[in-house]
């Protein structure tokens, strides 16, 4: 099955921004066990704020130069930098070059990366902040594309912790999210 990775995109985004909308407490935990919900938000932000550089063919160090500090407002950070990041994903070739810290890839791979981490980090921002934690249905099939055949590398990368066992015969996002370390069962 393909996937409509930037109608994900947007679709990504505007899961992430529902829970942004949502936040009472930004000192909150998550179950990214480092981060507060504060923290959590800033990461995602600083994501979409590299997007538009990136895509527009600056190293990794010349684009780093060009981010400006975030203010202290991230729900309005996060409405920026989602809807330019869009923007600069809406005009981007698929086949374009995009240098990232570890490769050079096609922007439609990198897409696919960021697509997956708004994703992810949307549940985790619902749990932390006790939002609806059901995600859309495209999005995890989407993105468990990405993950699932990467499943004996995930850990590894230092980004994800250690799968959590799940019955296959789980629903999707139940199974997604134990790939990537997330435990759904637990409150």
């Amino acid at each position: 099955m393909t996937h409509d990775w930037l109608a994900l995109q947007k679709k990504a985004a505007e899961e992430f921004g529902a829970r942004v909308d949502m936040i009472t407490d930004w000192a909150a935990a998550t179950p990214d066990t480092e981060w507060t919900v504060t923290e959590l938000v800033r990461h995602v932000v600083l994501e979409q704020q590299w997007v538009p550089a990136l895509l527009r063919g600056l190293s990794v160090l010349d684009a780093r130069r060009s981010l400006t500090p975030l203010g202290p407002d991230l729900a309005k950070e996060w409405a920026i930098y989602s809807a330019l990041a869009a923007a600069a994903w809406a005009t981007t070739p698929a086949d374009a070059p995009v240098t990232l810290s570890y490769d050079t890839v096609a922007a439609s791979d990198y897409l696919r990366e960021q697509v997956s981490d708004v994703t992810i980090h949307s549940w985790d921002l619902a749990r932390a902040t006790a939002a609806e934690e059901s995600l859309d249905p495209a999005l995890i099939e989407a993105v468990w594309t990405v993950f699932e055949p990467q499943r004996d590398t995930l850990e590894a990368s230092g980004l994800f912790a250690s799968p959590i066992p799940s019955d296959e015969n789980a629903p999707l996002q139940t199974r997604l999210l134990a790939l990537t370390g997330r435990d759904p069962r637990r409150p």
